[in-house]
């Protein structure tokens, strides 16, 4: 080799030298394609669950002089509540903050967020619009526990208020680097504290604020679509795909462990309730199978990543009994008129799934997927973070709602529909149109 190549290839392997460090930490950060093409397909599931998967499960309960209103109020959100995630929404939830309580306004509007800029080794923009997804489907959960009878102006600042001041705020306790739940250890892997404990209390609680419906326990309230209902059902079933497996964030085997709990859960929990409504009343409605399995979707929620397939089927058998017990309680007994039976299902399905997720994530149990407890940790310790988790989301909820349900009353000068709308149906009085021109 002539001596001004050998010169000059120790100069290109020093150089290469001083550039290795900066070569790993590219590597690291790089964009892995499999991942962001299984988070985009996820992100697509997700919104599909609210328009038009949720839409068409709660247009389907209601009665025909509201179902146009149900519809309007569930796109509503979704437009409503993407700008304010854009504006804020991102930023308080993931922002960089090192606070436990909030992530600061540093990434307002998105900034800093640009098509090269990476979290973890999907893009970051891809990650804003999967956690978007989820904040949309939140508040839009609570619309079932006020339905057919709150003006549409109320209902869409109050949407709008609660996301900022609930939603995004727990969902940095919870799923944030920094938030104050996650470094106490909180096993939540795809929200049910964050998405269905938030929007089950704040479903009661708005629904006795408010008022029952005119007729409530009196007068026939039947459903009026029970087929557009369980289209609605099926959309959530496989959305939920992208609501629990995309929340792995990777395209690997966590993900399929979570995608297969979830799916045992629901059948399970649609299988529970119609055999307990069989037993009890001589036949299994579709309306019962249908929310037995979003009630072991709910249940299963924050334990998808923790458990195994049996795991999941035991948890769905436990969260389409007790939602059942819970939604005929409610109604018959407390005779709270949560119209589409959001708190029975959805809170009492994330409350008990939180806590199963800190015993199922016991290796000793046979039905675990994960990696068990953490260092130090043990089953009553798990349990202790868990219940802390529960009542600290479920009490900072029903306090800040009762506030933001008090301020929006005054804003809007009432929050309900007067009696004459309440009775000629929401989709005239609110939107001057109807659902069916038959």
């Amino acid at each position: 080799m002539p001596i001004k190549t050998k010169a000059l290839a120790r100069i290109t392997a020093s150089l290469s030298l001083l550039f290795l460090p900066s070569l790993a930490l590219a590597a690291e950060n790089a964009v892995d394609g499999a991942n962001t093409a299984w988070i985009l397909t996820a992100t697509a599931l997700v919104l599909f669950m609210t328009i038009p998967g949720l839409s068409l499960f709660y247009a389907g309960l209601v009665r025909t002089k509201n179902v146009l209103s149900i519809l309007m109020q569930c796109f509503a959100i979704t437009a409503l509540i993407s700008v304010i995630w854009l504006v804020v929404g991102y930023s308080i939830a993931f922002g960089p903050a090192e606070n436990g309580f909030w992530g600061g306004l540093d990434k307002a509007f998105l900034n800093g967020v640009t098509r090269d800029s990476v979290w973890g080794n999907i893009p970051e923009p891809l990650f804003v619009a999967f956690q978007m997804t989820f904040a949309i489907i939140t508040p839009a959960l609570i619309v079932g526990a006020f339905a057919e009878r709150i003006k549409f102006s109320a209902m869409l600042l109050f949407s709008g208020l609660w996301s900022v001041f609930v939603y995004f705020p727990v969902c940095h306790w919870v799923w944030a680097e920094h938030g104050w739940l996650f470094q106490m250890g909180l096993i939540d892997f795809a929200g049910g504290t964050v998405v269905h404990v938030t929007a089950g209390v704040a479903a009661v609680l708005t629904a006795v604020m408010l008022g029952k419906r005119e007729g409530f326990l009196h007068a026939p309230m039947m459903p009026h679509n029970l087929t557009m209902t369980i289209t609605g059902a099926g959309m959530l079933w496989v959305g939920w795909f992208g609501f629990n497996a995309g929340s792995a964030l990777a395209a690997n085997g966590s993900a399929g462990m979570a995608l297969l709990a979830t799916h045992m859960s629901a059948a399970a929990g649609a299988l529970t309730w119609a055999a307990i409504e069989w037993k009890k009343y001589g036949k299994p409605s579709a309306l019962g199978a249908v929310t037995g399995m979003v009630a072991g979707l709910a249940t299963i929620t924050p334990a998808s990543g923790s458990v195994g397939p049996a795991g999941g089927m035991v948890i769905g058998v436990m969260g389409g009994a007790l939602c059942f017990v819970a939604t005929n309680y409610l109604k018959h007994k407390v005779k709270i008129d949560d119209s589409l039976d959001v708190f029975p299902v959805h809170g009492v399905g994330g409350i008990l799934g939180t806590l199963m997720a800190g015993i199922f994530v016991s290796q000793n149990l046979g039905v675990f997927s994960g990696n068990g407890f953490a260092e130090g940790m043990t089953m009553g310790s798990q349990l202790g973070v868990q219940v802390i988790g529960i009542l600290a989301t479920g009490a900072y909820t029903a306090v800040v709602t009762f506030i933001l349900f008090k301020v929006v009353a005054i804003m809007t000068k009432g929050l309900r529909v007067t009696p004459e709308e309440e009775q000629i149906g929401l989709d005239i009085s609110d939107h001057d149109g109807t659902g069916y021109s038959l």
